[in-house]
Order: structure tokens, then C-alpha cells, then sequence
């Protein structure tokens, strides 16, 4: 008899929003089973290469980023012609992808979080406060001492 698997989640994603052009995007991916995995440079920069990669291709910017051990945060800016959807699923399935090929590991967990910022959010204010979660995590004293967010400041978008 087959094995019943468990009911999946559905997607947290709007319903009623089309995530398609220039919009601002606060996202949370979460590394599988919560593993802290990016505490080692080589898998923080191997992912990171892929991040820009596709956010190149896609036409997003990356305005911000921080990655937390078990966890990585992302600030991102739309295109007129961005599909930010197209853009995680390429982002996760390469990363993804390129992680096992090198571990034996799976590296995500299944979906995201994301938040789409409203025109009266400022987008320094959120920048600083994903930087600030290794302070606020007390893994450093200072925003500029932690190796694994950038970049430092908001270039135009």
C-alpha cells in the first residue's frame, strides 16, 4: 500500500497580485530543516553567484541581503518587464541544484516568504533592518563587522 504523504501547504502567495514588474520585494528563504549552513564562505558565495545571476537575467536588483545562518534575507527591486515568481523558482532550483551537486544535501526548504513593500515603506528603513539581524541576533556588535550581508548602501533603483 503507498505511503500517504503528508497534506501540502498552500502557497502564502497574493491571490489578487500578479508579481510582475517594478515592485520591491522583501524575501525570506529558509535553509532545509533549518541547517545552518551559511556560516561557510564557499556555500555563501556559491550562492550569492546564483542570486545575482538570475536576478541579472530576470532584471532585479539587489538592493539587499543578508544571509543568517539557518536562513537568508533578500531585498529586491523589479524591472518593468521582472516576473519575481520566475525568478525565485530559477533562483532555488539552481541553487539548489548546484548545493546538492557539491554536498549530497538538499539546501532549501519548500516555498518563501515574501512581503511586496507599499509605496510608503522605505526601502533604507527595510535594507537596515534586514543588515541588522546579526546584530539583533548577537552574532556581531556592528552591521559592518558580519561577512554575509551587502551591499552596505541603497544605490538608486
Amino acid at each position: 500500500m503507498a505511503e500517504l504523504l503528508p497534506k501540502r501547504k498552500p502557497t502564502p502567495r497574493l491571490r489578487s497580485f500578479d508579481y510582475l514588474g517594478q515592485f520591491v520585494y522583501s524575501i525570506t528563504v529558509c535553509a532545509y530543516s533549518k541547517t545552518p549552513i551559511f556560516t561557510n564562505e564557499r556555500i555563501v558565495s556559491n550562492v550569492l553567484d546564483v542570486l545575482d545571476s538570475v536576478c541579472q537575467k530576470e532584471q532585479f536588483s539587489i538592493l539587499a541581503y543578508c544571509f543568517m545562518p539557518d536562513h537568508l534575507h533578500i531585498l529586491l527591486a523589479g524591472g518593468e518587464r521582472s516576473v519575481f515568481i520566475r525568478m525565485m523558482k530559477s533562483f532555488k532550483q539552481i541553487s539548489s541544484y548546484r548545493f546538492r551537486k557539491s554536498w549530497g544535501k538538499p539546501l532549501w526548504q519548500r516555498g518563501y516568504y515574501d512581503h511586496v513593500l507599499r509605496k510608503d515603506e522605505e526601502i533604507e528603513v527595510v535594507a537596515r533592518y534586514i543588515w541588522g539581524n546579526p546584530v539583533r541576533n548577537g552574532l556581531v556588535s556592528s552591521i559592518e563587522d558580519y561577512p554575509f550581508s551587502g551591499p552596505k548602501e541603497i544605490g538608486p533603483t
